[in-house]
Order: structure tokens, then C-alpha cells, then sequence
């Protein structure tokens, strides 16, 4: 058995947890906020409630593996695609109804969209048998020599979309899959288009009361494994001698003795403040940084007639929007904007009569001092560029509170306020991320800034892949050493 501590509260790190104390290792997790959750958080005002973090869960079964049983709502139309010309995509859940609307919307495209469907489940496939399995220093036993070129290796996102289709705003709709990731799709590498089939095959659902509610149910969890929660209990120093970790240091002055030290952290917080190393850090920062977030969250007075739970406006040029965003590092001027409005099946996030809007738009992982304008300006911005689009708040708005790369950075430690930790920048980007286990023994790294990578599904399989690295290393029964 083994004496653990996880440090920091977010879905990796409390998925880790529980299946250590599980398999009988004694575990203590800090968390430096009041709330476990990490970016499965929420924002209230005035009867509002506002996901600050995922909006849509995906591979549900690697929640009730864990013992969550909360009711979840599948949601037959996954989002509302609405392009530059004015035209519109409507992703339904049903493969079928999905390849007869873009059939609808580009004649032709609609056996095109089934020969992807058909790409994407079999990348997949390989994915949830290689880089999903385990560490990728490790090739798991299931892998196949097949499943190297299943991924398309050596292409990029926008490339296997112009393969895949010839109609332009399909390609856009292909594209936008490396937004999952914060990465340019000009850049990051074809796997990222396996997730169509996460959201056809395996649908995308909703948590009445909002997402972040699964960190109450993981919580409980915690709670019957006996896991030792501390909140409000800043770590910072991971204390390691004789090529072994030590401890934790805390905020407060306390130190706290451990055998394993799992940081559920951003990778380059770890390398460049709890366990300062030097040539890690410039490997992460060589990877640059992924996208951030700049979120609207709006009261918005009334109801709107049609409004989707989850709808994209497209940007009109995607190359120069994401040339915005990497290359000159600003907000772009003409951004892709995803409205989120969970009132619409969920009556509990909004006064009655009222919707609660969030709105998201990429930005640069900098500090908002560094734009060219404002964050109230980019706000307005914002929504000038949404009223375009067909959704005008003018004189519905009881607030609009903001949420920038700064809240990211101040509040989880992210590198710049990137959501994402490093970007998917070339066809081995999967591979020069961080891994999961750190160079000393007993170290070990979890969520979306390493291996396997962001997202509430990615997370809790990164927890899985640490729990089973430390239970081989440290096997229940025998005396650590």
C-alpha cells in the first residue's frame, strides 16, 4: 500500500483517487478551491447558472463505470451549424438523419459524409485500442500493426477534410473538430476527426442541473471510498530526494509525507513551479500553447423562438481566424462563436420567461492586457458579429458577465490560460505531449494538458491509465521502498 496525494481537484485527478483508495492505497487529495470539479465548474447570478467548462458529455459509459448513476438526457440534435452564407447544418445524432441533412445542404456530400463516418469509426477504433489503452510508452497487447495507419498519420485535420469533401463549409464543419483540442486544424493531426464517431455512435447527452454535477457525484464517491479531501489547501511544492518523491509542501506551511505524488495540474505549473525542471518545461513550451477561451455569460431576457441547446456561427474564413489565433496571437476579428443555452431542456438554468447564454469564442493563451482591445470592447464585438448572424440580444441583456484567459490562468494555473495545456501542432504532436509518469519515482501527471488529452471523457481515462501505472508500481501488499 501506498501513501498518496493528489494534488489539485479537477476530473483526472478525483478519477485517480477513487480508484486508488479503491484498490486499497491510502489517498489525500488537495484541492487550492473551495469546490472539487476543476473547469467543471459554474457561474450563477441572479437565478442564472452557467457551465463554465464542457457543455456536452461524451462516452458516458466512462462515468458509469465509475459509479456515477445521475440520470442523463441524450440530445437527438448534437449541434446547430450555421454558416457565413446563412445556411445551416443540423447534426442530428442518427447517422442516417445526419448524412440526409448534409445531403440536404450540399447535393452530392451525403455518401461523402457516410465514407467519413465510416474513416472515423475505424480511427476510433484504433485509438481506443492504442493511445486511449494506456501510456504510449507501453503499446498495449490489443494494439494491431493496422492501427498505425487508421489515424492517417502524416495528414492534418483540414487536410482529411478536403479529402474527405468538397463542398467548403464542410470542410469547415470537419475543421472546427480541432477546437476540441485547441489546436489549429491547418496543423493538428487527422486523428482528431474519430470524433464524429464519439457523437454519432455514441451520442451526446446532457446532465439536468448542468454538467458540473457530476463533480458532486464524483465527490460522493469519494466521500464512500474513504478518500481524504482537503478544499481550500494550496499545494505548492512537491517535495522529492534521492530520486524519489518525499512529500507535498503546502501553502500554509504544512508538509504532508507521501509515496506518490500525482499533479493534477497543468504540466508546465508542475515543471515550472511544484517540481522545477528545466528541460521538461522547454519541451512543453516548444509544443506552444492551445487555444483559450473568451466566455459571454448573458441573461437574456424572453424566449427565443428555435434556438438549439448547442449552435456554431461560422467565422467567414476559417485560415485567417485561426492565423488570428496562432500566428499573430490576437482575438480574431471575425471568430467563430458557440452559443450554449441549456434553459432550452433544462428550466432550472434560467428565471422563468429568461435564457442563459454562454458564449464562447477561441482566443489567444495570453494575458487580455496584450489584445488590441478591451475584453468589454472584444465583448462587443462579440456580439455585433452575432447579430449579424441572426441573434440580436439588443434590449433582451439583463448581464453579460466575462470570463477570459486571465480567470483561466488565476484560477487553474493554466499556462497563459491555455484550456488544453500544449497544442496538437504536427502529425506526432500526440506523441511529444507530456506522459504520465514524471522522472522521479512516485511522480505521476493527470488531465487535459497530458496524455491522452482534454475533454471529460480524455480526463477520466487519463485518471484510469495513472491509477493502473501506480498500483504496478507500487503493487497493494508490499512495503514501498
Amino acid at each position: 500500500m501506498a501513501e498518496v496525494s493528489v494534488i489539485g481537484g479537477g476530473v483526472g485527478g478525483m478519477v485517480s483517487a477513487l480508484l486508488l483508495a479503491r484498490s486499497g492505497h491510502e489517498v489525500r487529495l488537495f484541492e487550492q478551491l473551495p469546490r472539487l470539479g476543476g473547469k467543471l465548474a459554474e457561474h450563477r447570478r441572479d437565478g442564472f447558472t452557467f457551465s463554465l467548462g464542457p457543455s456536452l458529455l461524451t462516452l458516458p459509459g466512462v462515468f458509469r463505470e465509475l459509479g456515477v448513476r445521475r440520470e442523463l438526457v441524450e440530445l437527438r440534435e448534437l449541434c446547430r451549424y450555421r454558416f457565413a452564407d446563412g445556411s445551416r447544418l443540423s447534426a442530428h445524432r442518427d447517422p442516417e438523419r445526419m448524412a440526409a441533412e448534409v445531403e440536404r445542404l450540399a447535393p452530392g456530400q451525403g455518401a461523402r459524409w457516410r465514407a467519413f463516418h465510416a474513416w472515423a469509426r475505424g480511427c476510433l477504433e484504433a485509438s481506443t485500442r492504442t493511445f486511449f489503452a494506456g501510456p504510449l510508452t507501453r503499446p498495449p497487447s490489443e494494439a494491431r500493426l493496422s492501427d498505425l495507419t487508421a489515424v492517417a498519420p502524416g495528414r492534418t485535420l483540414a487536410g482529411l477534410a478536403c479529402r474527405a469533401f468538397t463542398d467548403r463549409r464542410l470542410r469547415q464543419y470537419v475543421a472546427r473538430y480541432a477546437t476540441y483540442a485547441g489546436s489549429n486544424p491547418y496543423r493538428a493531426p487527422a486523428a482528431l476527426g474519430c470524433i464524429p464517431a464519439i457523437e454519432h455512435d455514441h451520442g451526446g447527452w446532457y446532465v439536468p442541473g448542468g454538467l458540473p454535477t457530476l463533480a458532486d457525484d464524483l465527490a460522493r464517491l469519494l466521500e464512500e471510498a474513504q478518500v481524504e479531501v482537503r478544499l481550500s489547501a494550496r499545494v505548492c511544492e512537491v517535495v522529492a530526494g534521492g530520486g524519489r518523491v518525499r512529500a507535498v509542501r503546502l501553502a500554509d506551511g504544512g508538509e504532508v509525507g507521501c509515496d506518490v505524488a500525482i499533479a493534477n495540474t497543468d504540466a508546465a505549473e508542475l515543471y515550472g513551479h511544484l517540481l522545477p525542471d528545466r528541460r521538461r518545461l522547454r519541451r512543453i513550451a516548444a509544443l506552444g500553447p492551445s487555444s483559450s477561451a473568451f466566455l459571454l455569460l448573458a441573461g437574456v431576457e424572453g424566449r427565443t423562438e428555435g434556438l438549439a441547446h448547442h449552435s456554431i456561427l461560422f467565422s467567414a474564413d476559417y485560415r485567417a481566424e485561426f492565423g488570428d489565433l496562432f500566428e499573430r496571437r490576437r482575438p480574431p476579428r471575425d471568430p467563430t462563436v458557440y452559443v450554449g443555452c441549456a434553459s432550452v431542456d433544462d428550466p432550472s438554468q434560467a428565471p422563468e420567461g429568461a435564457e442563459a447564454w454562454t458564449m464562447l469564442v477561441n482566443v489567444p493563451a495570453r494575458d487580455p492586457s496584450r489584445w488590441p482591445l478591451s475584453p468589454q470592447a472584444y465583448r462587443d464585438l462579440v456580439l455585433e458579429r452575432l447579430a449579424e448572424r441572426g441573434h440580436d440580444l439588443s434590449g433582451r441583456l439583463r448581464f453579460v458577465d466575462l470570463f477570459t484567459p486571465a480567470d483561466l490562468r488565476e484560477r487553474y494555473g493554466a499556462w497563459g490560460g491555455a484550456i488544453y495545456g500544449g497544442a496538437y501542432s504536427g502529425p506526432l504532436a500526440p506523441f511529444r505531449r507530456p506522459g504520465n509518469r514524471g522522472p522521479r519515482r512516485g511522480l505521476y501527471l493527470v488531465g487535459g494538458s497530458v496524455h491522452p488529452g482534454g475533454g471529460l471523457p480524455l480526463v477520466a481515462m487519463g485518471g484510469r491509465i495513472v491509477a493502473d501505472l501506480v498500483n504496478r508500481d507500487f503493487p497493494v501488499g508490499k512495503a514501498t521502498s
